[in-house]
């Protein structure tokens, strides 16, 4: 038998690694910025063109690269920032790995321009697909200058998977964003071509003022301190009363890194308990400083996901400096009179869940039976609410069955269900998945097949955007216009919205449109050099004034509001399924009602 295994030669290990390390064009700008903070540069400008497809170029006043290093940077797991295992925990280095420039060159087109400090001449070298090209003597200032042209050109399926240019700019400004933030000392710019942004160097809640300029005020943030031996906790938390429902900023950052932490947000959000509405969440940028050893970063390539040894130490460290920060400064909220986002509550541990979950056919109706009384568009007989709290049940279900149909009255259970009786048994409905998908299908049919209405605003609303918002808004604004909306530039990063759709209430302005806004970053597709179907782009704005606008659960809905919800869900071709494939109600048969008794 022939041997098989074989090693895979170095371009193909370096396009796998770069798949893992970068996803996009902001994946390039996060690498390089950090390599240029590793090396101690003060000052690290980025420059993007057509959104880092053509070219990504980062340049620092660090230290500088010899002719041999700036060769061997591009070696995999070459690297100057360990040298053993023991040193994996006791990092104080972005970069350890050495994958992210061998990644970088395995798919793209890199010009390399360095001098190190006391050097009289620089190098210059150019790679193209992991293969170097050329390297000369060059004159460069001190530092290093690294041009990334043409990334995926040699895997065109990953390019094909890129999104369009304002999403891809608009991912780029926010992980902008999160470097900036992280490495507040350093003055930072970036030129996007539509965007050009200059950060000086200063204090975190200086950072934090320039990049949300208009968006926190010095008296939204309350200073969080605490120090122990364990880990040293600073930073800022939001009052109570400035909670957002929409686009909260919540940044934690560890030893000078970015990192996501589900436990530690969750101590944080404890914190909050019974201050804020429900289905809001307050901002927060939280610095943790602990000992190298006790914390992994080598779990992610991308190094964002990170272990404490000690987190549940850390825990009610993190609660308490919270706590405390709130008491200190009286930070007491405001009753929110107009709230109704209330989302369903996580389980507790041996919790039952609230309904089970049943297999069913996207495009069932319960009420197409031969038994079910169909005259009309309601698929319900319409009928005022019951007075009397002594009613024959058993004789009104007899008598609506004898006139050929069913219109049992329909009964709310802990403001979330409505509760009806099928021909097939009891129907459990979501009353806000069922408002949703009614909503959205109304958006959806009323803005592809007839005018859209547009209403003038007496006073319009001022929103104001971050800098992924506004490179968002480019990507969208035709569609918002052909939807009803209307947006003025006013100054800095601050629109005013003139006119909204018919079937908007003017609360709901601010919410939809930095929903639809932070949508087009997450869910919107490339679709290569075509235009972006206008299906697409009007399914999810539909779907995002829908989310908006539908009835939340704990809203308390009369007899008459309940058969009318019913009646429109099941007027609809699919009524079991939200746009996201959320069960929209289950039916418990007979038979499974008496296996739970």
């Amino acid at each position: 038998m022939s041997d098989i295994i074989k090693l895979l030669p170095d371009s193909v290990a370096n396009q796998i690694a770069a798949g893992e390390v970068i996803q996009r064009p902001a994946s390039v700008i996060k690498e390089l910025v950090e390599n240029a903070v590793d090396a101690g540069a003060t000052d690290i400008s980025v420059t993007v063109v057509d959104a880092g497809k053509t070219l990504i170029q980062v340049a620092d006043n660090g230290s500088g690269m010899s002719d041999l290093d700036a060769r061997m940077a591009f070696e995999r797991h070459a690297t100057s920032k360990i040298r053993d295992v023991s040193d994996l925990f006791k990092l104080h280095s972005m970069g350890f790995r050495g994958e992210a420039l061998p990644s970088i060159c395995a798919i793209s087109e890199v010009e390399l321009k360095t001098r190190a400090k006391g050097s009289a001449i620089g190098t210059r070298l150019v790679i193209e697909a992991s293969k170097v090209k050329s390297q000369e003597a060059a004159v460069a200032e001190t530092g290093t200058v690294i041009s990334v042209k043409r990334l995926f050109f040699n895997v065109p399926a990953r390019r094909r998977f890129l999104k369009s240019d304002r999403v891809e700019e608009s991912n780029i400004m926010r992980e902008f964003e999160r470097l900036a933030l992280v490495n507040n000392h350093l003055r930072m710019s970036i030129d996007t071509g539509t965007h050009r942004v200059e950060l000086r160097g200063g204090t975190l809640r200086q950072r934090i003022e320039d990049i949300w300029k208009g968006q926190l005020k010095k008296e939204q943030l309350l200073p969080v301190e605490m120090d122990t031996p364990i880990v040293k906790i600073s930073g800022f938390v939001a009052r109570p009363e400035y909670a957002r429902r929409q686009n909260p900023l919540q940044y934690m950052i560890v030893n000078g890194r970015n990192m996501r932490h589900p436990y530690f947000h969750k101590a944080v959000m404890s914190c909050y308990q019974s201050l804020i509405a429900q289905g809001t969440q307050p901002c927060y940028f939280l610095v943790f400083e602990v000992d190298p050893a006790q914390i992994d970063v080598n779990i992610h390539p991308t190094k964002n996901e990170i272990k404490f040894e000690n987190e549940q130490q850390i825990w009610p460290l993190l609660a308490s400096a919270v706590k405390t920060s709130l008491g200190r400064y009286s930070a007491v909220p405001s009753i929110d009179f107009n709230s109704d986002a209330i989302e369903v509550r996580p389980l507790s541990p041996g919790e039952m869940p609230e309904a089970p979950t049943m297999g069913f056919k996207s495009n069932y109706n319960p009420f197409q039976s031969a038994r079910m009384h169909l005259g009309g568009e309601s698929p319900i007989v319409r009928r005022e609410p019951e007075k009397r709290v002594d009613t024959d049940w058993e004789s009104l279900y007899t008598a609506r069955e004898a006139e050929g149909g069913i219109a049992p009255m329909c009964l709310q259970f802990a403001l979330k269900y409505i509760v009806t009786t099928t021909a097939e048994g009891l129907m459990v409905i979501d009353q806000h998945r069922a408002h949703l998908k009614i909503l959205y299908s109304e958006y959806l049919e009323r803005n592809t097949h007839s005018e859209v209405v547009s209403r003038r605003l007496m006073f319009p609303e001022t929103v104001v955007l971050d800098m992924s918002q506004q490179a968002a808004l480019g990507e969208v604004e035709a569609d918002l216009v052909r939807y009803g909306f209307a947006l003025e530039y006013q100054q800095d990063n601050e629109w005013q919205v003139t006119a909204i759709p018919a079937q908007l209430q003017q609360h709901d302005v601010k919410e939809v449109l930095l929903r639809i806004l932070d949508s087009i970053t997450e869910d919107s597709v490339n679709y290569g050099n075509e235009q972006r179907p206008q299906d697409t782009m009007h399914r999810q704005i539909s779907l995002v004034m829908a989310r908006s606008t539908a009835i939340r659960r704990g809203v308390r809905l009369s007899q008459k509001e309940m058969e009318e919800i019913i009646a429109k869900l099941f007027s609809l071709p699919d009524p079991a399924l939200t746009p996201n494939g959320n069960p929209v109600f289950i039916t418990l048969t007979p038979e499974q009602l008496a296996k739970m008794m």
